[in-house]
């Protein structure tokens, strides 16, 4: 069977959820896919509190069972954590390369992060476009803003604001499922 390895924090892993194995969005995906009757199976390596380069550190141990697709969602713990956009843009393109190296065949996907275009600045500004540039480099799938949707409104995150809850988790599926069923 087929394999997807969905790569990334708390958002892939479904922080918070009462059910995360049936309610993040990876899981709604697989929902999908078996609805179509396709034969995969998906890996969710979510890790809350990932940033980039602890992400790095962890790749190339998911990379020893084969995938066909690779679904990678990083970025938000950096920003968090005031690491410049261009660090967090070396070490996705690492973590990309590693993918390409050992499944070239792999179809890729980029779920992006975006911040508000009214937080202004330079550094804004790079966060905004790393996302768009290295799915143009490395020719991904892409989903520009995860949250879309869902970032921002009460009612569909926990009370940190940061994390979706089980109805944030649909929007967020739906906005995903195109994308990677493109690349089945």
């Amino acid at each position: 069977m087929k394999k997807i390895l969905f790569f990334g924090n708390s958002l892939t892993a479904g922080y918070g959820l009462q059910h995360p194995q049936e309610q993040a969005f990876p899981a709604l995906i697989l929902q999908k896919i078996k609805e179509e009757g396709l034969q995969y199976e998906i890996i969710n390596a979510g890790v809350s509190g990932d940033t980039s380069a602890s992400a790095k550190l962890r790749i190339d141990h998911l990379l020893k069972q084969h995938i066909d697709v690779f679904v990678l969602e990083l970025g938000a713990n950096d920003l968090l954590r005031g690491i410049p956009a261009h660090t967090t843009a070396i070490n996705l393109q690492q973590i990309i390369d590693r993918v390409v190296s050992s499944y070239p065949a792999a179809k890729l996907v980029l779920l992006g992060m975006q911040l508000p275009e009214w937080i202004p600045g330079i550094r804004a500004a790079a966060f905004r476009e790393l996302f768009q540039l290295l799915a143009r480099k490395n020719d991904m799938a892409f989903v520009p803003f995860l949250l879309e949707g869902v970032a921002g409104i009460k009612e569909l995150n926990m009370p940190d604001g940061l994390h979706p809850l089980a109805e944030g988790y649909e929007i967020i599926a739906a906005k995903v499922w195109p994308v990677v069923r493109s690349v089945l």
